[in-house]
């Protein structure tokens, strides 16, 4: 009985689409929401923001779920694509990003909570409006918290996936070395985050353009030009043999 395979070239361009949906859902989430809604050291003007802006809250949170949903089949396709390099490497890649997609993923309780909170109140007696405008700025400051602590398994993401872009013969090295870096921004900038916050803030613009620059590299690289499917052939056979 005769099977199709589907080519590594359709995969890598199925990754790019999906990467793609990744970086524009999250940049939306992630970057414009949260600037709307999030007033520094101000708990009371944060819950009015919510309230205010209710509906494109909500709208982050559905976004953030499907950044989250893309992290599955990338991880899929990504074993697909580099399992011929270094297995090892590969599953390394596949777990860093389900353990960071899992943190993420429970943060959202974080996110969400607040909407309960402003919505339905707490029971009578029990705190007054500018407590609970404390609680809903503690729960997005933890959200935040969560968010670096994701950082670090997608730093370790990076650096593994770099590393199997560097080995492979079928993508360019410059990327690998890209992501690579953009990987060791992101776990630079969580652990100062967690040590020196202050200073961590001053790191933000330093550590974006690299790893985002890095990630949409490597995005529109798979999307565009895909793999080149020759040598991944020929890179499948040497690792059969």
């Amino acid at each position: 009985m005769q099977t199709t395979h589907t080519s590594p070239k359709k995969y890598a361009r199925l990754g790019g689409i999906l990467y793609l949906i990744n970086i524009v859902f999250g940049f939306f989430a992630i970057a414009y929401v949260e600037s709307k809604i999030m007033v520094g050291n101000d708990p009371a003007a944060t819950a009015n923001n919510i309230i205010a802006h209710n509906f494109l809250y909500r709208l982050g949170i559905v976004a953030h779920i499907i950044i989250l949903l893309t992290n599955v089949p990338l991880a899929l396709i990504f074993y697909r694509l580099f399992r011929i390099v270094n297995k090892n490497a590969t599953l390394l890649v596949i777990f860093f990003t389900l353990v960071g997609t899992a943190i993420e993923s429970g943060n959202l309780l974080n996110q969400f909570e607040p909407l309960l909170l402003l919505r339905n109140g707490l029971p009578a007696g029990s705190f007054n409006r500018e407590q609970i405008h404390e609680s809903v700025y503690t729960l997005l400051r933890l959200k935040t918290v969560g968010f670096h602590l994701s950082l670090v398994f997608y730093g370790f993401y990076g650096l593994s996936a770099g590393y199997l872009i560097f080995r492979s013969a079928f993508l360019p090295k410059v990327i690998g070395i890209f992501l690579a870096i953009g990987g060791l921004c992101y776990i630079t900038y969580s652990f100062t985050s967690f040590l020196v916050p202050k200073f961590a803030a001053s790191l933000v613009p330093y550590i974006q353009i690299p790893s985002g620059l890095a990630e949409l590299t490597f995005c529109l690289w798979l999307l565009i030009a895909g793999v080149n499917s020759k040598k991944w052939k020929e890179q499948e056979q040497t690792a059969i043999s």
